[in-house]
């Protein structure tokens, strides 16, 4: 049987984060976004991919080299909300926590 494929979808301001980062690294996460992302993109055994907790609706990241990828399913779409730097993650995570447009 065939995985059900997701589209990825970016919202505006991920993509000025991925193009703000070196070519290298974003390469390397757009890859794994379409590696993770396009098939279900939820948590299984030791993955990249985590649940967040306290969010609703779900909010999950994915983890790739020092980056971070936040998202979330709506229907058959993995909507990317944010791309930061693993040291930034907490401040991003509060704004998405703090503003409903997310």
């Amino acid at each position: 049987m065939r995985k059900k494929r997701f589209r990825v979808v970016f919202s505006p301001a991920p993509v000025r984060d991925v193009e703000s980062i070196e070519a290298e690294a974003a390469i390397r996460l757009v890859k794994d976004i379409k590696t993770y992302l396009e098939v279900p993109p939820v948590p299984f055994g030791k993955s990249r991919i985590k649940k967040m907790s306290g969010f609703d609706p779900d909010l999950f990241r994915l983890r790739s080299g020092d980056f971070r990828a936040y998202y979330r399913i709506c229907g058959e779409d993995v909507v990317i909300l944010a791309v930061t730097h693993r040291k930034d993650s907490e401040k991003r995570l509060k704004r998405i926590a703090e503003d409903p447009a997310f």
